[in-house]
């Protein structure tokens, strides 16, 4: 049986990829603390061509970084997201919390006639000022979270990062983030338009976020 060879060496593959991304991705549109996140998002996409589709808020990533060095906590949409946050990363050992398996969900959810990613979103309120949302599933999450915002209900998070996938509401509510922001400046954000998104992309975003250092 043939036996092969690959390399085994963790921070020299990152360091490969990264290079590999920069050197086929079109990156010349941001500044250097958004091309660390799109770097790492590109990489946890395997798809270059993501780069035209990542947008950020000005201001969003420097904002978000402020608030985990303060110990801001980091809101999910989903447990997959948390799970995939790389602990270490972290400058304030912040929490990261996902509550769509509080037990007030489910009523909730009925109350509100919404999702449970969505009424999950209502628990969010009491520690939602300055912290970092990241919702990389479930739209209605995001919808609901800007409406809440948008209606004065909620307070400001230092950032969002808007990035559900999927083909029914991913895109559209990833635009109405957009819109948000442009009628709201003091909304910071980071998307990716069209379907694409998903954990991966959202937690490399995160983690690239947590830490300006490439590879620990």
């Amino acid at each position: 049986m043939k036996r092969f060879e690959y390399n085994t060496d963790g921070a020299d593959i990152y360091r490969n990829s990264f290079s590999i991304i920069r050197a086929e991705s079109d990156l010349g549109r941001f500044d250097s603390d958004e091309e660390t996140v799109a770097v790492r998002m590109i990489h946890a996409a395997g798809q270059t061509d993501l780069a035209k589709d990542i947008v950020f808020s000005p201001g969003a990533v420097a904002s978000a970084r402020r608030a985990l060095q303060a110990g801001a906590p980091i809101f999910t949409d989903v447990n997959m997201i948390a799970s995939g946050v790389t602990r270490k990363r972290l400058p304030a050992d912040n929490d990261v919390v996902c509550l769509l398996r509080d037990p007030q969900v489910p009523e909730l959810a009925r109350k509100l006639g919404t999702t449970r990613t969505a009424a999950a979103v209502e628990l969010w309120k009491s520690r939602l000022e300055g912290a970092v949302v990241a919702i990389g599933n479930a739209p209605t999450a995001l919808f609901h979270l800007l409406n809440r915002i948008n209606e004065g209900d909620f307070p400001m998070p230092a950032a969002i990062l808007a990035m559900p996938v999927g083909f029914v509401g991913a895109a559209e509510s990833k635009q109405a983030t957009i819109e948000s922001g442009a009628e709201n400046p003091e909304l910071k954000y980071i998307t990716v338009t069209g379907r694409r998104g998903g954990s991966a992309i959202t937690c490399a975003a995160i983690n690239a976020i947590a830490t300006a250092q490439e590879i620990l």
